[in-house]
């Protein structure tokens, strides 16, 4: 299912979601802290925290990517979704260095947790607030194609796994006594985030910088287009790039110079409506040329030189 970014507005309410999502289970991640005393509960609070702060981030960004086209952004504010993301990718990693400083002087002096059944079954049930929440945002990010959704669910998945590493590093240091165990899970957690940071912060620069669809679009493109060179057609110079939800397609199309521009024109027609159907999602750019004309061959670039004037 693709949206038409008209439409976009309505996924704010996955926003929300979020949002009332990572403030129950900051409460109850804080709960479980102050009834056990554990430093791996902390760090797992201190992660809901910057879940918070990521869903907030989201509801701005996806409130200004569903906006039109206006003058200034004649292309739409669908690039705003990349903000988004990179902003939640970086707080994850600031999440990760907090975890550290807070468990480096629990390895050196541990304490003993208290009343650790209580708080893990509070933890437990935060764990699966978060696990219900990430599995419908997972859902409609595929359903939108929203990077940001996107982001926000892997965030929300890296906590439940967050999660489920600090309850079994409390349960170990129910079951053996070894106070150790606790920050040391900790550590493990912080590496965990660290991962799942550099991954959404990466998807997301490469979303500003224009980066082409994938392979496999990208072969169902030629094949669209080798299509109708089986008729004495051409193409070259085919581009494409992904821009949050929209994705944006040009190329050439070379025709016999006999044809009239009726005839070209009711051919481009025709191709963009097979790109169109095959990706919902695109803004399809083409340009008419001739096959006869030299000059149609050497314009594949991006930036086509001025040919400077014979002497």
């Amino acid at each position: 299912m693709t949206t038409n970014p008209a439409n976009r507005s309505s996924l704010t309410r996955f926003a929300w979601l979020s949002i009332g999502a990572a403030v129950i289970t900051i409460t109850l991640k804080t709960i479980a802290y102050f009834l056990t005393g554990s430093v791996g509960l902390l760090s797992d609070a201190l992660e809901s925290v910057v879940n918070l702060v990521g869903a907030m981030m989201a509801l701005a960004m996806l409130t200004i990517a569903a906006r039109p086209a206006d003058e200034d952004h004649t292309y739409g504010h669908s690039k705003a979704e990349y903000f988004s993301s990179g902003v939640e990718g970086a707080l994850i990693l600031i999440a990760a260095i907090s975890i550290v400083i807070t468990a480096i002087p629990r390895l050196f002096t541990p304490k003993p947790l208290e009343q650790v059944g209580l708080g893990l079954g509070v933890s437990v049930a935060a764990s699966l607030v978060n696990l219900v929440v990430a599995l419908i945002l997972s859902k409609a990010a595929k359903s939108y194609n929203s990077i940001t959704l996107e982001a926000d669910a892997q965030h929300l998945m890296t906590d439940v796994w967050t999660s489920v590493g600090v309850l079994a590093g409390v349960g170990l240091v129910a079951l053996t006594g070894w106070q150790r165990l606790d920050p040391i899970v900790a550590f493990i957690v912080a590496a965990n985030i660290v991962w799942s940071g550099v991954r959404i912060v990466r998807k997301s620069a490469l979303g500003l910088m224009d980066t082409a669809l994938p392979i496999k679009e990208q072969t169902i493109l030629k094949s669209i287009l080798e299509k109708y060179t089986q008729n004495g057609v051409e193409y070259h110079a085919l581009r494409t790039r992904e821009s949050g939800s929209r994705q944006f397609v040009s190329f050439h199309v070379l025709v016999p110079g006999k044809w009239s521009v009726h005839r070209g024109h009711k051919l481009l027609e025709s191709i963009e409506a097979d790109v169109r159907r095959a990706l919902p999602s695109a803004t399809v750019f083409t340009h008419l040329e001739s096959l006869n004309d030299p000059a149609s061959w050497e314009d594949t670039n991006l930036d086509r030189m001025e040919t400077p004037p014979p002497k």
